[in-house]
């Protein structure tokens, strides 16, 4: 048996579908113009880093560990460029001194986020550095080498930055599932349950909407006081969910205000 590939371009395509997504949405929504073509440059930086890292696999082969394939990733450089060009303030700031890091200190902070070592969980730079070697080993099916906590992605560990409710074809409504922001997957998870904490009980598990965006809930949990957005799609089949939910930051900002924490953020980083 030959080693596992990619069809070619296949991660780059993605990540050029939601830039695509991220361009159209800008055009219409002035509210949140900014964020949204920040999205699309990032989408098409982590894109083209999919394809080295696909290039290098079919040289030698992934091993889904990153301490063994952390020093594959020959894009690092160009993500924190455009970070540090075209992000917001506070993220310009971040990507400006990790660009003047040493090799051994940028990998050593990846390894740290990998292993969700305290203090890291917020690291939106080395999410978004990881996530094209997530994504490439997501369709090579090699699972990586993460802890899989509760609530959490089962193929690769990572938090679900958003929840999509898709039509049932068995009629019994719209199905919820989790959107991961490390690989892009998906998984099932019931309807009445905290991805947080596992609270189950329907009164300790308010949905707040607002009618300036009908597609979009705020799906939250008075027990841990977390929440993660829901993008409704029998409402809007085009949505392409972690790009649309980018539009309506106005509920975020809300729920803030309301001592809820988001359960991870979005690109945004809300």
């Amino acid at each position: 048996m030959g080693n596992p590939a990619v069809p070619e371009k296949v991660v780059e395509a993605a990540f050029e579908k939601r830039a695509a997504r991220a361009e159209h949405l800008a055009r219409e929504s002035a509210s949140a113009a900014e964020p949204l073509r920040f999205a699309s440059g990032l989408y098409r930086v982590q894109g083209r880093m999919a394809s080295a890292i696909e290039s290098l696999h079919a040289e030698r082969p992934l091993s889904g560990r990153l301490a063994e394939d952390a020093d594959r990733f020959p894009a690092r450089p160009d993500l924190l460029r455009f970070a540090a060009e075209e992000g917001p303030p506070a993220l310009v700031e971040d990507a400006e001194r990790r660009r003047r890091e040493p090799d051994w200190q940028a990998r050593s902070r990846l390894l740290a986020w990998w292993r969700g070592e305290r203090d890291t969980a917020e690291d939106y730079l080395s999410r978004a550095l990881l996530r094209p070697y997530v994504e490439v080993l997501a369709r090579l099916r090699l699972a990586p080498d993460r802890l899989h906590r509760p609530g959490h992605c089962p193929f690769c560990g990572g938090r679900p930055w958003i929840a999509v409710r898709r039509p049932d074809a068995e009629g019994e409504g719209a199905r919820r599932r989790l959107g991961c922001s490390s690989c892009g997957g998906e998984w099932t998870l019931g309807r009445i349950l905290c991805p947080a904490c596992d609270e189950g009980d329907p009164a300790k598990l308010p949905s707040f909407q607002s009618p300036s965006y009908p597609a979009v809930r705020i799906e939250a949990c008075e027990t841990c006081r977390r929440y993660v957005k829901s993008i409704d799609l029998t409402v809007d089949g085009r949505a392409v969910p972690e790009v649309d939910d980018l539009v309506s930051l106005g509920m975020d900002l809300w729920a803030a205000r309301e001592g809820f924490a988001r359960i991870e953020p979005g690109l945004a980083g809300l």
